[in-house]
């Protein structure tokens, strides 16, 4: 065990993310569909992607498959990991994460591989190793669903698959441009949202999409796939029986690896520009990833979620910032926000329940707002998570449910809307105590 303490935290943290990915092979096997598994993972290589489809759905996918599809994609983003250039930090986590948090929603190996090839031809170009534009490939996977529309069902939207050449065509462009264009424009994405939205990828991916969706769909003349959620019952206790071990264990081993020691400086950061992999011990990141993985189960427990692909999902969609910026601790005034607007569904106020499938995966990205409560309060990010509860269903008319981080998207838009309001009229918390 010490010589695990003294290891570079990136190597540490690359093994647990080959171990969580070894135990989506175990949970595969395990699954109570395993009969499926097969047939259902062929199922969600070719069935539509668009926002959102339950791959727990037996006629979409199959919990099995499901399964199998995370072990897959996290098997492969893990393998690059080992690529020359590729360094480990508190990003690859959060890419890491955020990319298999959609195996159960929106994502399979076919769909990201002409994004592959993009981020491949921009290493060409810039005459880099792609292993250290690894983060961008996985960031770039955010329009895997544009990929199935373009290689299966464009321009005519029909209820079996149908390969093409136009499409294979269309699908190598498409991953190409956006391959090449996503590294810029995560490079500016901080200017537009100033560093309060952790899922920084998301306004690069939201504005892309939308002008692809543009060009494919308005611009061309053709009529777009109506936007609709697809969605089955789930099953809670195969969703909080593997969450609860894998997450459990990584707080033993954080335990183990003396994350006790600075877990609670960590747990109070204001999450504002962090890299916590930088800041603190690889123990209390680990440890962080496990308690925050437990409390958003626990969370989704109380409001009575349903565990269907999209929950488990958005489960590591939202756990992914846990090197980056997000902890129990400032995230809560988020969820805080976003129950009061469900509440107020009960007195017909609002459309959507706090457990409705559409808030729950939405209050995942609304998570990224987590520096805004860090750094100007509680109340500001009660404030915040509302505002987001607000866009969050709105938001894919815009991009035609192509974009999987379509919550990260509502959360830069809420910060060009929301932070120069606070930074005009509120003092944050260093400026109140004279720091800044």
């Amino acid at each position: 065990m010490d010589r695990i303490r003294k290891a570079d935290t990136g190597v540490v943290l690359r093994a647990v993310m080959c171990a969580f990915s070894l135990a989506f092979l175990i949970g595969a096997i395990l699954a109570p569909d395993l009969p499926e598994m097969i047939p259902g993972f062929i199922r969600i290589c070719l069935k539509p992607a668009q926002l959102t489809k339950d791959y727990f759905k037996p006629e979409l996918g199959s919990i099995s498959g499901s399964l199998l599809n995370y072990f897959l994609l996290s098997a492969i983003c893990c393998a690059l990991m080992f690529l020359p250039g590729a360094k480990i930090t508190g990003g690859t986590v959060l890419a890491y994460f955020l990319t298999i948090g959609f195996a159960s929603y929106g994502m399979n190996p076919l769909n990201i591989l002409p994004l592959m090839l993009g981020v491949v031809v921009y290493s060409l170009i810039k005459k880099q190793p792609f292993g250290k534009n690894l983060n961008f490939f996985m960031f770039s996977t955010a329009i895997a669903p544009l990929i199935t529309h373009v290689l299966f069902y464009y321009p005519v939207v029909g209820e079996e698959p149908h390969l093409t050449l136009m499409g294979v065509v269309l699908a190598l462009i498409v991953g190409v441009v956006f391959g090449c264009a996503m590294p810029a424009l995560c490079a500016h994405s901080p200017g537009f949202h100033k560093g309060y939205d952790l899922y920084n990828a998301g306004p690069a991916a939201g504005f892309l999409c939308f002008f692809l969706f543009a060009v494919l769909h308005k611009v061309a003349g053709v009529d777009a796939p109506p936007i609709g959620a697809d969605l089955g019952d789930g099953n809670a206790l195969f969703v909080n029986a593997f969450c609860i071990i894998t997450f459990g264990l990584c707080v033993v081993f954080g335990f183990m690896l003396g994350g006790m020691k600075d877990y609670g400086k960590l747990f109070l950061d204001s999450g504002y520009k962090s890299d916590f992999t930088a800041k603190y011990s690889t123990g209390a990141n680990v440890m962080n990833l496990g308690i925050y993985g437990l409390f958003i189960v626990l969370y989704y427990n109380l409001i009575g979620a349903k565990f269907t692909g999209p929950t488990m999902g958005a489960i590591f969609c939202m756990v992914c910032c846990c090197c980056n910026g997000a902890t129990p601790w400032n995230v809560f005034p988020i969820m805080i926000g976003y129950v009061i607007m469900g509440l107020l569904n009960k007195v017909g106020i609002t459309a959507f329940a706090v457990n409705a499938q559409a808030i729950i995966v939405g209050l995942c990205f609304a998570s990224g707002l987590a520096p805004i409560s860090g750094e100007y309060g509680i109340l500001a990010g009660i404030v915040g998570g509302m505002l987001h509860y607000c866009l969050v269903t709105s938001v894919p008319a815009i991009h035609g449910g192509f974009n999987l981080y379509n919550g990260g998207f509502t959360a830069g838009i809420v910060c060009f809307l929301y932070v120069p309001i606070l930074e005009h009229y509120f003092k944050s918390k260093k400026q109140r105590r004279g720091e800044a």
